[in-house]
């Protein structure tokens, strides 16, 4: 980048980057939306992924402590809530653990987080790293793939409804709740990162924060296909479903 944007043209490349990188593109989403996966290949990407769903508030806390504000604190730890729940709300790590239960996996045994992959251990705490160290533009930058999340927890749920016999409703209350909550995530962050990038390094560093996100995502998945689809390289200690 060589010239300022304005917040409008800033917004129009975030979201540029959503549509040419965000992990739904990814061959093992379309094969698990599309009903291309066996069960014991679904319980595999169910277990990985609670490891980034559990360390989602860890993700908020780092980044909160790098706040100031007592407002934007207030604003932010909605997010951590959702996560972990409070009062009579579970929280979406508990209905997570509910989609782990109901395909088969041993709720321990998911807690415990023993059998993810090294890769995506990695990629998620490089995810925690970089929010606490880098600037907190940047962290909340990093959290606009929520931009288009919805879109894709849209397709997880209408396929796997639709494609999987071992799927019904009870097992996907994680992502109709991200239905709503995803969007008002977004009118906060976004609307903080286009106010507060004001020079061209910064709005270089919102875009590549953006990009390092969706490259934590992906790199989930890559591990997933290697051991999971093709060649079928399971690591040593990690989730075996034919053990």
């Amino acid at each position: 980048m060589s010239k300022l944007l304005t917040p409008e043209q800033l917004e129009t490349e975030l979201r540029t980057i959503g549509a040419e990188r965000y992990h739904n593109l990814h061959p093992f989403h379309k094969m698990l939306h599309s009903g291309g996966m066996s069960k014991k290949q679904v319980q595999a990407w169910a277990l990985n992924r609670y490891f980034y769903q559990c360390s989602i508030p860890r993700k908020d806390l780092a980044l909160m402590a790098n706040m100031e504000d007592k407002a934007m604190r207030e604003e932010w730890r909605q997010r951590y809530f959702d996560h972990d729940g409070i009062g009579e709300d579970e929280g979406g790590i508990e209905r997570w653990l509910k989609l782990t239960t109901a395909l088969g996996l041993d709720r321990n045994y998911v807690i415990s987080t023993a059998g993810i992959l090294a890769g995506t251990r990695f990629a998620v705490e490089a995810y925690i790293h970089f929010v606490r160290d880098k600037p907190l533009l940047e962290g909340i930058a990093s959290s606009l793939t929520e931009m288009f999340a919805p879109k894709i927890h849209e397709e997880r749920i209408s396929g796997m409804l639709a494609s999987y016999d071992f799927v019904d409703e009870s097992m996907v209350g994680y992502f109709r709740e991200r239905l709503t909550q995803a969007p008002r995530d977004v009118n906060f962050a976004l609307a903080y990162v286009k106010k507060e990038a004001k020079t061209v390094p910064e709005q270089q560093a919102v875009l590549n924060a953006l990009r390092f996100k969706t490259d934590v995502l992906w790199s989930q998945l890559d591990a997933l296909y290697l051991a999971y689809v093709s060649p079928g390289m399971i690591p040593p200690g990690a989730y075996d479903p034919d053990a």
